[in-house]
């Protein structure tokens, strides 16, 4: 009896299946601009993305809304990095090479060295870029694409750094949230206008002060209250969900800082602080001489005789 070849019913390998992290970021630098992409619209369109592919499914999303691309110094960041070190994803995409960074030597040394030896597939969708498939130019290409991205944030921060400057010399308010006791004005969010609900509680602290109450004395008076602190108010607010802003309390440092700011005599003080975002310079305080101060553009909420005589009695315990 001849001998039968026997069938081969093995089945064929399954294909690899990418854990694909969703990696979305606005920077400081293009929020502010009318065109620029939102943290929805870039995971919607990497979501899209990974749908059409036989080899990937979504494995988390990571959003750095409001974080420079030229530094990798991001939480979201940080926190994909950690779950691509642990193996829960092994794949990164992003919409285009500036989302993922805009530093041409940091971006440079991810894709060329750390994301290899976590064995992380790299996509940048927009600019067609797949480690898995790498082509000889990506050697030139991706590096080039880099460097020009450093150039496009280096221009926008300098742009955007000069914009801000000219409005905080106009006396036009550009912070997140105004001083307590004020608010943004409703038709203008570059004015502020007091805020009947805090407004009287910073001019009780004038007066306790005034009465010989120390700053430690004053915020446990408040704290015995019940009245929020202004971290706990925006909270309340809903003005910042993270809930560790739930409990935070008066304390002395905090009512310091109020009475000495000249925010209260109706002038508008600004640029305390500095940083350089191009340049990768950490924000740094700036002396009271090189404070931003333009006199009488709000309600006053304290009389002047009345500040001053604050002052002259020291910061007080």
């Amino acid at each position: 009896m001849a001998r039968t070849k026997r069938k081969n019913n093995e089945c064929a390998p399954m294909p690899r299946i990418y854990r694909a992290g969703i990696y979305v970021r606005l920077s400081v630098e293009d929020g502010g601009r009318q065109c620029a992409d939102t943290v929805k619209n870039q995971e919607a369109f990497i979501r899209g993305y990974i749908d059409s592919q036989e080899d990937m499914q979504p494995a988390g999303v990571y959003c750095d809304n409001g974080r420079t691309g030229t530094s990798f110094a991001r939480p979201e960041f940080a926190r994909m990095m950690e779950d691509a070190a642990a193996g829960r994803i092994d794949c990164i995409v992003v919409k285009d090479l500036s989302r993922l960074g805009r530093n041409y030597l940091e971006t440079g040394k991810y894709l060329e060295r750390v994301f290899p030896v976590l064995g992380v597939r790299f996509v940048a969708v927009a600019d067609q870029v797949d480690t898995k498939a790498a082509q000889r130019d990506d050697g030139f290409l991706i590096p080039l694409k880099n460097i020009v991205n450093e150039m496009y944030s280096r221009d926008i921060s300098k742009k955007a750094g000069s914009a801000l400057e000219m409005r905080q010399r106009r006396g036009e308010f550009i912070g997140a949230w105004a001083s307590y006791g004020y608010r943004k004005c409703a038709h203008d969010p570059h004015k502020i206008e007091p805020d009947e609900e805090t407004a009287p509680v910073v001019q009780r602290m004038f007066q306790m002060r005034l009465d010989g109450r120390s700053a430690r004395q004053i915020a446990d008076s408040l704290n015995a209250q019940g009245i929020p602190s202004p971290s706990r108010c925006h909270y309340l607010r809903g003005e910042v969900a993270c809930s560790r802003f739930a409990g935070i309390v008066w304390q002395a440092q905090t009512v310091r800082k109020i009475l000495a700011n000249p925010v209260y005599l109706g002038h508008m003080v600004q640029g305390k602080k500095r940083a350089s975002f191009y340049e990768g310079k950490k924000q740094r305080a700036l002396a009271p001489s090189e404070w931003t101060v333009v006199r009488h553009t709000h309600q006053p909420l304290v009389e002047e005789p009345v500040f001053w005589a604050v002052q002259q009695r020291g910061r007080g315990i």
